[in-house]
């Protein structure tokens, strides 16, 4: 059967989610990196696979996907069933979705905040949308009050997402680390496959970030 083919950019956090993914489950892929920066995500080719021409995609063999957490869901449902990246009882299941939703909630704070700044309305990050990036955090920080991992004590697809969206945030020069519990399991998560892909990948949307003009996050 060929290779999953996966549409990716590396700067974006969501695909980095899946591709930690992948990696975890040491799936066979293609990988297609388009230029979100040249707009490659527009070319017709792309638009007549996924319409709203977002990364990540996959094509599954003729199954299109996008979406980053409905594609982490499915990739161990389809590819590792019983996986407890993605368990099977139904009870801890709800709570890494909780999570997965949780990242959602922090990924459009995050978007929402650094928007002002790639269309030059502002330098520093509003301290309202500051305020609700770390309301956010603060949640997740109580939530991983005595376990290790976002949805308990097992690594999940929460996790993973997570890990893509926090490690912009760390090096952007949020002050994460005064979050005990997430600075914890964010250094759980080093040994984890695809970590330092998925930094990297951090660490150049935040350098693109930071080299705006007068960019200061200013806590």
């Amino acid at each position: 059967m060929a290779p999953i083919k996966f549409y990716h950019n590396f700067l974006s956090g969501p695909s980095r989610g899946v591709l930690l993914t992948i990696r975890s489950l040491n799936l066979d892929v293609e990988i297609k990196t388009l230029d979100l920066l040249k707009q490659a995500q527009l070319a017709p080719e792309f638009v007549k696979i996924n319409p709203q021409h977002t990364v990540p995609t996959i094509d599954d063999n003729g199954f299109v996907l996008w979406e980053s957490r409905a594609i982490v869901s499915y990739l161990v449902s389809a590819k590792a069933p019983g996986s407890s990246l993605y368990p099977t009882d139904v009870k801890k299941r709800a709570l890494v979705d909780a999570r997965l939703y949780l990242d959602q909630s922090l990924q459009l704070a995050m978007s929402s905040a650094v928007y002002v700044i790639f269309t030059g309305e502002a330098t520093k990050i509003p301290v309202d949308k500051k305020q609700k990036i770390f309301q956010i955090l603060e949640h997740f920080n109580t939530f991983l009050e005595g376990q290790k991992y976002a949805a308990g004590d097992e690594l999940t697809v929460a996790d993973l997402a997570l890990l893509g969206t926090i490690s912009t945030l760390y090096e952007l020069g949020a002050n994460v680390s005064k979050y005990k519990n997430i600075d914890v399991w964010y250094k759980r998560l080093e040994s984890i496959p695809g970590h330092q892909e998925n930094l990297e990948g951090a660490q150049a949307l935040a350098q693109y970030i930071i080299t705006k003009p007068n960019f200061s996050w200013d806590d």
